[in-house]
């Protein structure tokens, strides 16, 4: 059964349409120049409402999004929204996710930019510290953000591929692409954030659905 995460929640009606659609995981974005951002007070009001809710396969598990985090941010993430999972999506070492994961007390997603197979060799050496990974599409040179572009890898460079943790297949999902990305790529676990958007950072409920129900279809 393929479970999917939308990231990038920011409001009442995008958390309410993920949810009663099924989704496993909700991600909240915590960097500045991401048009998704937010302060960890604002998703802890978003998550309030979640307690004892369940998705699709089991309990809805909260993501906070995080690149490069230091040790004040996670502090504030744990007192305030408490995420089930924390997602990292810089250049953390595995000494640094061992570190993030002993400090926060949960499972960390660690994020890698992908454009080539030796990319994805890269989670070989964090096997050991994340709970997750996640592959996204290299970002651009020079670009913003690390991720949530809404571009595309080559999916087979995860076909076959087995690792000890479970992982996310990301960049340019949409709802109409992500049967033939599960296809090509095999990934148990999909995400998606632009793919459901009407604009940057603005999540659209029905576009949230159709995902939801695309992925339900696997």
């Amino acid at each position: 059964m393929t479970r999917a995460k939308i990231c990038g929640l920011s409001t009442p009606e995008a958390v309410t349409a993920a949810v009663d659609g099924g989704a496993a995981y909700l991600g909240f974005v915590f960097f500045d120049r991401s048009p998704r951002n937010l302060t960890p007070e604002a998703a802890a009001r978003l998550v309030a409402p979640l307690q004892g809710r369940s998705g699709r396969g089991g309990a809805v598990k909260t993501v906070a999004v995080t690149v490069d985090p230091d040790d004040a941010l996670i502090d504030r993430l744990m007192a305030t929204m408490s995420p089930d999972l924390i997602q990292v999506h810089g250049k953390e070492t595995p000494s640094r996710v061992g570190q993030i994961a002993a400090r926060s007390g949960v499972g960390v997603i660690k994020a890698f930019p992908v454009s080539s197979a030796s990319d994805v060799d890269q989670a070989r050496a964090f096997e050991t510290v994340a709970e997750r990974f996640l592959f996204d599409a290299r970002p651009v040179e020079g670009a913003a953000m690390p991720g949530g572009a809404g571009a595309r890898f080559d999916w087979t460079l995860l076909a076959d591929r087995r690792f000890a943790r479970p992982h996310f297949l990301a960049g340019g999902l949409d709802p109409w692409n992500v049967a033939e990305a599960v296809a090509a790529s095999g990934a148990p676990l999909v995400d998606v954030s632009s793919g459901v958007e009407r604009g940057p950072g603005l999540k659209d409920p029905a576009l949230i659905t159709a995902f939801l129900d695309a992925v339900k279809r696997l």
